[in-house]
């Protein structure tokens, strides 16, 4: 599991995680896309906004290695703002690689794309 240097660890002052410490040795957990509803908690937002200004400080355009990134938060993302960079794609490896729709993620969250 390829363990990404300098990603924050999570959201400042909160307990959402962004990435995990160790593989779990069953293998990793799958990504799914969940829904997110308009009544989300402001907190829950917020950690979504973070956590994509986050992978897109780190890769920008560019495909990536899931690797220790959290699956629940990616999961948020994943099929919308954050799609599969390969094809085909198997949403339980940690060497799957993924990359940022930017043009979904800029309608999405247009806050983290701010200058």
């Amino acid at each position: 599991m390829l363990k990404h240097r300098g990603f924050p660890g999570r959201l400042p002052g909160t307990d959402f995680q962004f990435i995990i410490r160790r593989a779990n040795p069953k293998g990793a957990t799958p990504l799914t896309a969940r829904e997110r509803y308009r009544d989300r908690r402001p907190a829950d937002k917020r950690a979504d906004a973070a956590f994509l200004g986050a992978l897109w400080d780190h890769f920008g355009d560019q495909p990536f290695e899931r690797g220790n990134l959290d699956a629940g938060r990616l999961s948020w993302l994943f099929g919308r703002e954050v799609v599969p960079a390969e094809d085909p794609f198997d949403p339980e490896s940690y060497d799957a690689l993924l990359r940022i729709d930017e043009a979904t993620a800029r309608a999405a969250f247009p806050e983290v794309f701010e200058e």
